[in-house]
């Protein structure tokens, strides 16, 4: 963290313990539900709480922490037998079983305060089903284009703004003897992030969710023009070779020594990447480009949250605390580099001076009107999601496949989506 956040988040903690209660009536019970069990996370909450708690000293705030695998196979019961007031969790489809069992709080009053509606309107679409808002986010991290500036610059290429562009740069790494993008698909997830972009891209943010909760085809024309587009990278050598026999760590030293130029991937590949040598001149970032013309750009940007489980006793408190956790001064504090090192969810926070960060901080908070999705394995159903990513994987080394591909998704669909 620099010197100047370490200043600003130490005034905005001073600020907060000093503070008059803005809501001191509050009184009774406040039972918080934490999956954030690693140590760091977990200090950043309790910390967090404690603020929380000096600001509404009639109210008595209870913890607990579960280990984040275990919370996984509790959520469902503890929601239905014994509920806490606040529960952690994560957005879009991963929450929508428990809207659907009538678990969760409707909040959209709070979405309707300015306050919410204004600074975190790129998240709301994530915290939406049905038309209602079913929580708040409290962190996220973005994902895009992570480049070696060096070979760009060596070939005179620019960061590309559409497709156009893409392919033109695509083509000129290639005949330098590169490929143009690194990636492991062993583990098939990297691959749902190329389809995420590319389906988002070509048909927009709309379609892309209807595709994945079993409103669309996978025989459509839309889907089958994404896939177009990708086999126009694919057919032109753009990916690494025998990339299924590698992980996503696995594919960092084709980009690492030069191999290739560039790696689809969430901000977490930045520190592994400065971890074998590259430095910030050789390696910068570029927002996924525009494909289809109108269609607003939505990012993948996986986003961790906080719920009123439906049976909380405390309501009230409850919401007051969400409040809290959304607020700009408290979203610089958790996200900062020594807490969560992710991005604040307020488009009001300052964001820890980290050039990667403060890239995703501008494209999420600014440029994505178009929608945040949770990416693909988190969006879809678990066994939809596996089936599908298998596809993606078998479309990149073997594309004349694509109708077989296509045909065995859309039969997953109908017996999956009932």
């Amino acid at each position: 963290m620099t010197t100047f956040l370490k200043r600003t988040v130490a005034a905005i903690a001073a600020s907060a313990a000093l503070a008059v209660p803005a809501s001191a009536e509050l009184t009774g019970d406040l039972s918080i539900f934490l999956d954030t069990s690693n140590p760091a996370p977990r200090a950043t909450m309790e910390g967090m709480i404690a603020r929380f708690q000096e600001q509404h000293p009639e109210l008595n705030v209870e913890t607990t922490v579960i280990d984040r695998e275990a919370y996984k196979t509790q959520i469902r019961n503890f929601l239905t037998a014994n509920a806490p007031d606040v529960a952690t969790w994560y957005a879009a489809n991963r929450m929508k079983p428990y809207v659907d069992a009538g678990l969760f709080e409707d909040v959209s009053d709070l979405w309707a305060e300015p306050a919410i509606a204004d600074n975190l309107a790129s998240t709301k679409g994530a915290m939406t089903i049905d038309g209602k808002q079913w929580g708040v986010p409290y962190t996220y991290y973005q994902w895009g284009v992570y480049y070696r500036k060096d070979i760009f610059d060596e070939l005179g290429l620019s960061e590309p703004t559409n497709w156009a562009e893409e392919k033109a740069n695509c083509e000129k790494i290639v005949a330098s003897g590169r490929a143009c993008y690194t990636i492991g698909t062993k583990f098939l997830w990297t691959a749902g992030g190329w389809f995420d972009y590319l389906n988002m891209r070509t048909n927009g943010f709309d379609f892309h969710m209807q595709l994945l909760t079993g409103q669309a085809s996978w025989e459509s024309d839309e889907v089958k023009a994404t896939f177009a587009n990708w086999r126009e990278l694919v057919d032109m050598g753009g990916f690494i070779d025998n990339h299924q026999t590698y992980s996503w760590q696995e594919a960092l030293p084709f980009m690492v020594k030069g191999e290739a130029a560039a790696y689809l991937m969430g901000n977490f590949a930045v520190a592994p990447l400065r971890d074998a040598g590259l430095t910030d001149d050789q390696l910068d970032f570029y927002q996924f480009p525009a494909i289809t013309e109108g269609v607003a750009m939505a990012e993948d940007a996986p986003t961790d949250t906080f719920h009123i489980p439906a049976n909380a006793k405390n309501k009230e408190a409850a919401r007051e605390f969400l409040r809290y956790v959304v607020s700009a001064d408290n979203q610089t504090i958790i996200n900062a580099g020594d807490g969560l090192g992710q991005l604040p969810v307020n488009a009001s926070s300052a964001v820890d001076d980290d050039k990667f960060l403060n890239q995703g901080f501008e494209m999420l908070s600014s440029n994505s009107p178009g929608g945040v999705a949770q990416f693909f394995d988190r969006d879809a159903p678990a066994e939809m999601a596996k089936v599908a990513m298998e596809g993606f994987q078998e479309f990149m080394v073997k594309p004349d496949e694509l109708d077989r591909i296509l045909a065995k998704l859309e039969r997953a669909r109908g017996r999956i989506y009932k």
